[in-house]
């Protein structure tokens, strides 16, 4: 037991942790987004981005047990800690975080749900509206927002096909975006 709270396996845990999470990161912030898609550069659209690809990370491992059920929940648990340490530095005070969370989780979740009910009926129409209402809410029309629909379902399919192991080990590779790649 105290070599699994205090040795070599919790530092082991935590690097799997950090791998993964700089992975989702990095793939939310893929320039392309915001210089060709018009996602607005600001943190409430870096914290588009990052919801999206967090949720496609848990989507991925969401009907996984044991070790990536275990992954998923620690995931999601450095994000909502990385979100409040954003809200820190962007100046809200202790009084404020917690008010600001709660408000940010909800739109979390209710993000989330959007896009999941979507992809679940393969509504890629759907998911592009729930795209465009949350992503550029104030945009009457965002042509982009097909584009990042693409994305998010190819996202998908690429996550579904790399093995859980491989996950829960601390790889979790996302694709460019079409328009990156060419």
């Amino acid at each position: 037991m105290f070599q699994r709270l205090f040795g070599r396996e919790r530092h082991a845990n935590r690097a799997i942790t950090d791998a993964l999470y700089a992975q989702i990161v990095a793939a939310a912030r893929q320039t392309v987004f915001y210089s060709h898609w018009n996602v607005p550069d600001t943190p409430l659209g870096r914290f588009e981005m990052l919801s999206l690809h967090m949720f496609l990370f848990q989507h991925r491992l969401r009907r996984e047990s044991g070790v990536a059920q275990e992954v998923a929940q620690v995931l999601i648990d450095e994000f909502f800690l990385d979100v409040d340490h954003s809200l820190r530095e962007l100046g809200i005070g202790d009084v404020g975080v917690p008010k600001r969370m709660k408000k940010l989780a909800k739109m979390f979740y209710g993000r989330t749900a959007a896009y999941d009910d979507a992809l679940e009926r393969n509504d890629v129409d759907g998911l592009t509206a729930a795209l465009a209402r949350n992503v550029r809410p104030d945009a009457g029309t965002w042509p982009e927002a097909s584009q990042l629909a693409d994305y998010v379902v190819d996202a998908r399919r690429q996550l579904a096909a790399q093995p859980t192991e491989s996950i829960a080990s601390g790889t979790a590779a996302f694709p460019l975006p079409r328009e990156a790649a060419r």
